[in-house]
């Protein structure tokens, strides 16, 4: 189902020219967008004091397109940050205010029976997190934002790109998504056409799963020869506590419970104001049909070690996303003609350490010093671009990526199995006994219901959800309201079902419609076929769509396509 793009009769786009065009406004696009500006201060200043012989740099349109709302509505991460990329970038962060929630004073890792708790006597070299920071990426961004706003950088938030532009293979700007269109994607009263940016160099910056990168990976052919995107999926919980309980400053990681059939582990994170940060990550690679983050994260709920932790607590707000696992072999080709792509829309992720906010900013930095050599040469094919992919080798990214390059692909054999490979990884600087581990692709992993769960299937305890009190437990449907999550209900639906016979004939019988399951916000919904009795159709409820995009990722049958919906929609994060 193609979406409706023609233009009413007499309406045209108006097009904008630009200097450097970055599509998204999260930590990458945000960092490179304030380097660019910086560097482009510093050249100038340098030739007016005379230290630099050279012309100065013209006044640069550099723009920040970002789908969301306002920066920061769709930001969501655990959040521990390593501020050696901060640091790098704006020295006096903390003179400037930057909202660092708390710094890190005490970590460990537990595993967790069904009812125990056993903390590790040591924790493990990639839990040590002292001396980091916990931090709201959604108030993060938003900082970061006013930075980049105080520079002269415009940022246009509510502006989806949906479409790259093209002069032969080089890539000359983006058209923005139209605004004010109905279901069937007819011009309403309200509506306004998207916008034609064209420009000299675009970085992308999407995010997971960048919806729009994935449509220029696949043209210009950008992930061969590499290893497979895989992906993991993490829900969480803000919980306010009563006045004076909670210590701020507290990481604790834990394994095992609630996890059975999937690879995962959770995490704890203690902030001031009396609030804990509770949430979960599985792996996408999973073979259980039935895997449902947000069902574990309740369960998670019920332990006691954990029960007793948030004993007294509310829930405040929940989110959940994808975030890119298989980091230094899944990478595509980052750079060229006309465009680069920087942090987890080209997997810059240290899955081991749940790390990805410096590398994503340190990525846009680098990116920042190439598009600047660009605006020098007035050039920006990809023999100018190509330093951008040397940067990131001679950076930490690559070491930190390095290290880990085999991780997922060996924890995805199981948590017990892989221990004594990771450990081997670790004094081989990564290898183990095989290098360039291949990935499984996370939708053809998944096996039918009664291969994992035998006849109990749905009804297994393992599959149930405590019963939600409004507090401390919810269903689905009470945590997505917690994300503030709003779409035009009059507006095209953005996930694009290629197949619906598959859902009711194939995918519901055998697998129980995993997409239920794993959507952490009841965007699926199996309701009575009206085509065949006894059988179930697939409802695609849009509207909730809080834009974690395992749907586009998990599905069986790959048959869902995950589109930017209408710029604006989708959930209102702010203390995510």
């Amino acid at each position: 189902m193609k979406i409706n793009d023609s233009l009413p009769e007499g309406v045209t786009r108006d097009t904008m020219e630009v200097d450097v065009l970055i599509v998204g406004g999260g930590a990458a696009g945000l960092s490179c967008a304030y380097k660019i500006a910086t560097e482009v201060e510093k050249h100038n200043q340098l030739v007016a004091e005379g230290k630099l012989q050279a012309e100065p740099i013209p006044e640069q349109m550099i723009v920040v397109i970002e789908k969301g709302s306002e920066i920061g509505a769709h930001s969501f991460s655990g959040a521990v940050l390593n501020p050696k990329a901060l640091q790098e970038l704006i020295p006096n962060y903390k003179e400037l205010d930057c909202p660092l929630d708390a710094e890190v004073t005490y970590d460990a890792v537990y595993y967790l029976g069904q009812q125990s708790a056993f903390k590790l006597p040591i924790t493990p070299p990639p839990f040590h997190n002292v001396g980091n920071h916990v931090i709201s990426l959604s108030k993060f961004n938003r900082w970061l934002a006013s930075q980049c706003e105080a520079k002269g950088i415009n940022i246009f938030p509510g502006f989806a790109a949906v479409e790259a532009l093209y002069e032969g293979d080089k890539i000359v700007g983006v058209r923005t998504g139209d605004k004010g269109r109905d279901k069937e994607g007819n011009p309403k009263a309200n509506f306004e056409p998207g916008l034609i940016l064209k420009a000299k160099t675009t970085v992308f910056a999407e995010g997971t799963r960048g919806s729009l990168f994935k449509q220029v990976s696949k043209k210009l052919n950008l992930r061969a020869g590499k290893n497979a995107e895989v992906f993991e999926e993490g829900v969480k919980e803000i919980i306010q506590m009563p006045a004076g309980t909670v210590t701020p400053g507290r990481v604790i990681h834990t394994m095992g419970f609630p996890l059975n059939k999937s690879i995962g582990g959770t995490f704890i994170y203690t902030v001031p104001g009396d609030k804990i940060i509770l949430g979960i990550v599985a792996y996408l690679d999973t073979q259980d049909p039935l895997l449902d983050p947000h069902r574990e994260l309740q369960k998670l709920k019920t332990h006691p070690f954990i029960a007793d932790m948030i004993k007294g607590g509310k829930v405040l707000a929940y989110g959940g996303k994808t975030l890119p696992a298989g980091g230094w072999y899944s990478m595509p080709k980052i750079y060229g003609d006309g465009f680069m792509v920087c942090g987890d829309s080209a997997s810059m992720v240290d899955v081991q350490k749940l790390k990805g906010i410096h590398l994503a900013m340190k990525s846009g930095m680098a990116a920042a010093d190439t598009a600047l050599e660009a605006i020098k040469k007035q050039d920006s094919s990809s023999e100018v671009l190509k330093s951008y992919e040397a940067k990131i080798h001679e950076s930490y990214v690559k070491k930190e990526l390095y290290r880990v390059r085999n991780f997922h692909q060996t924890l995805s054999k199981g948590m017990f199995a892989s221990l004594p490979l990771i450990a081997l990884q670790e004094m081989t600087g990564g290898r183990g006994l095989f290098d360039n581990m291949q990935a499984h692709v996370d939708a053809k992993t998944t096996l039918k219901v009664a291969e994992v769960w035998g006849s109990e299937g749905e009804k297994a305890p393992e599959n149930q959800l405590p019963a939600a009190d409004g507090t401390l437990m919810f269903d689905k449907l009470g945590s997505v309201y917690l994300t503030g999550t709003m779409h035009d209900e009059d507006s095209p639906n953005h996930l694009l079902l290629q197949n619906g016979d598959i859902c009711r004939t194939v995918c519901e019988p055998q697998y129980k419609s995993p997409c239920v399951k794993f959507c952490p916000a009841s965007v699926y919904e199996m309701l009575p076929s009206t085509q065949e009795a006894g059988k179930y159709d697939l409802q695609i409820n849009y509207t909730n769509c809080i834009h974690c995009k395992t749907c586009d990722i998990k599905c069986p049958f790959e048959n869902i396509d995950w589109t930017v919906p209408e710029g604006g929609g989708g959930p209102k994060y702010t203390e995510t």
